[in-house]
């Protein structure tokens, strides 16, 4: 059986210092790596956090001055916040909750392009 580990998901984004300000903030992740094309066509830039290997890919292209079309926005990151009630204080100070279903427990935040992250309580504590 081969065996596959998932190592990062990208977004392409319009202003790389912004996001990675708004990534920073929002997620406490940093980067862990920059890669920058000879020609300067484009950057890559890792970011994570300090509880796993995955990592967020950030990709600015030079040519790039059109927002990224992201249709319906359904496809999505999720965070576990440690205390949800602390980030979701945390996110409206930001303005950056675009979406809240209490119901469920959740909430989205938006990054400055416009991508969806979602975030979930660590249910593991709910059951201790």
């Amino acid at each position: 059986m081969l065996k596959f580990t998932c190592v990062h998901n990208n977004f392409n984004v319009l202003d790389m210092e912004k996001s990675i300000a708004f990534y920073k903030e929002a997620l406490g992740l940093h980067v862990v790596r920059q890669r920058t094309a000879e020609d300067g066509s484009f950057i890559l830039t890792f970011l994570a956090d300090d509880s796993s290997t995955h990592q967020v890919e950030l990709t600015w292209l030079r040519d790039r001055k059109e927002a990224y079309d992201l249709g319906d926005n359904e496809i999505h990151l999720a965070y576990m916040a440690e205390d949800m009630e602390e980030a979701h204080k945390h996110h409206q100070e930001m303005g950056c909750i675009c979406f809240e279903n209490q119901k469920m427990g959740i909430y989205f935040i938006e990054d400055p392009d416009g991508y969806w992250i979602e975030i979930v309580p660590d249910r593991s504590k709910a059951n201790k």
